[in-house]
């Protein structure tokens, strides 16, 4: 995955991704499927260079050409078929609906966000095969006030052991409404807790937005907000599979200080897996809102 984000003006075929991995082609395009959240090393790569065009578009003045070579494509017209068939429009016309709101100061984050979080948006909440069995971590929870966020998000009833899977689809549907609707992301990728016991959860996955969006054209995907306010937050770092011990440990300490929930946790995946492959370094915030 990292050698696709740097390379993405490069040959990217399957026989070359095999040579940099050391694997066989078929083998490479077996591991790659299961652990990419379903998506083939073509479909992988092809996102890439179509997302980067389309904050390259909306971002700066280079024109629809030059952005078609830095992205990997070998023509103006490849481009212009390949980004057509994903955003339903012209990369001219993309340009020039511009971003939702016409919130042009923007561009340079949702850039970022694109660059950095999109290799990895089908990867936050993935389960490792092997980890620690205990987290001897000891959290350090504050309490804070913050700001109300728009938020775009897609709400699911599942199965407990379904996070992962239900995060790489949900958040996939998102990364790339927003790109198609030219609405700007301003952080990274986040589940709220809705309800959660032992039987089924209801979650929202989303991703924060720099406006509030209104009717959404796809049935799944909405707008909303994170509300702001007093909430008592930690870090935890490590594997996703302890952040059960890390929400408890903050609903705990709400009520060691006399305090009381006011409303759905939820926790942000501040690192992305893609940038960060030891999961040691993984970090994700938790937030859970609360009354005096």
């Amino acid at each position: 995955m990292a050698y696709a984000v740097a390379h993405l003006d490069e040959d990217l075929s399957l026989e070359r991704l095999a040579e940099q991995a050391g694997l066989s082609p078929f083998h490479l395009h077996r591991v790659f499927s299961a652990g990419a959240g379903g998506e083939t090393p073509k479909q992988f790569t092809l996102r890439l260079r179509l997302s980067r065009a389309a904050a390259m578009l909306l971002g700066t003045g280079d024109s629809v050409l030059d952005i078609a070579l830095e992205c990997g494509f070998q023509s103006h017209e490849a481009f212009c078929r390949a980004f057509r068939k994903s955003f339903q429009m012209t990369p001219s016309a993309y340009r020039t609906r511009g971003f939702a709101g016409g919130d042009k100061r923007a561009a340079k984050r949702h850039a970022e966000i694109a660059e950095n979080t999109g290799p990895c948006i089908r990867l936050f909440r993935a389960q490792l095969d092997k980890g620690p069995k205990k987290n001897h971590m000891a959290y350090s929870i504050t309490k804070r006030e913050i700001m109300a966020q728009p938020v775009l998000v897609v709400k699911r009833r599942i199965n407990p052991s379904a996070v992962a899977a239900t995060l790489a689809d949900a958040l996939g549907k998102i990364f790339q409404y927003a790109q198609q609707n030219g609405i700007a992301l301003a952080g990274q990728p986040f589940t709220r807790y809705l309800e959660w016991g032992p039987g089924l959860w209801t979650i929202e996955a989303g991703m924060p937005v720099t406006a509030k969006v209104g009717q959404t054209s796809d049935r799944e995907v909405r707008g909303d907000e994170l509300p702001g306010g007093l909430v008592a937050t930690t870090i935890h770092s490590g594997t996703y599979d302890k952040l059960n011990e890390a929400h408890a440990a903050v609903q705990q300490w709400i009520e060691a200080q006399g305090l009381k929930p006011a409303g759905a946790p939820w926790e942000v995946y501040t690192t992305d897996p893609a940038d960060f492959p030891d999961p040691k370094d993984w970090k994700t915030e938790i937030f859970w809102p609360m009354t005096a």
